[in-house]
């Protein structure tokens, strides 16, 4: 019996949409500067493809995908949070890829966090739980 309620639960998140315009600069943005993999990629309406991309050791993964009717959703800030073990270390590489920061990392009272953008403007945070002072190295 236990078995059985356990599969009609939800387990998880399978992945999260964000809505981009260019497709293919959103895929080279995610695979290239933020290292994600290729799930999918495939015909999916007459306009767009599906392209689902995982998240390397993480059971999550994006959807870079705008429904019709949502396009005004694009360069949005989705409530999406990306997590790391540093945010300082992360957002250094992650600048040296080009990626562009609107929040600079910074320690928090629950650990740190920054903000960046993908190349249709959509903001999200990089967070981490451990505390690290800036500059603070490792």
């Amino acid at each position: 019996m236990l078995a059985t309620m356990e599969a009609e639960m939800v387990r998880g998140i399978k992945f999260v949409g964000i809505p981009v315009g260019d497709q293919d600069a959103a895929l080279k943005f995610y695979t290239e500067s933020l290292g994600l993999k290729v799930v999918t990629d495939q015909p999916f309406t007459e306009k767009q493809r599906w392209i689902e991309l995982m998240i390397p050791g993480a059971d999550t993964g994006i959807a870079l995908f705008t429904p019709e009717g949502h396009e005004k959703r694009i360069g949005e800030f989705p409530s999406i949070s990306f997590w790391c073990e540093d945010v300082f270390a992360t957002a250094d590489a992650l600048k040296k890829k080009g990626v562009e920061f609107t929040k600079e990392p910074a320690a928090e009272s629950w650990g740190s966090a920054a903000v960046f953008k993908d190349p249709d403007g959509n903001q999200f945070v990089l967070s981490s739980n451990g505390r690290k002072k800036q500059g603070a190295g490792t």
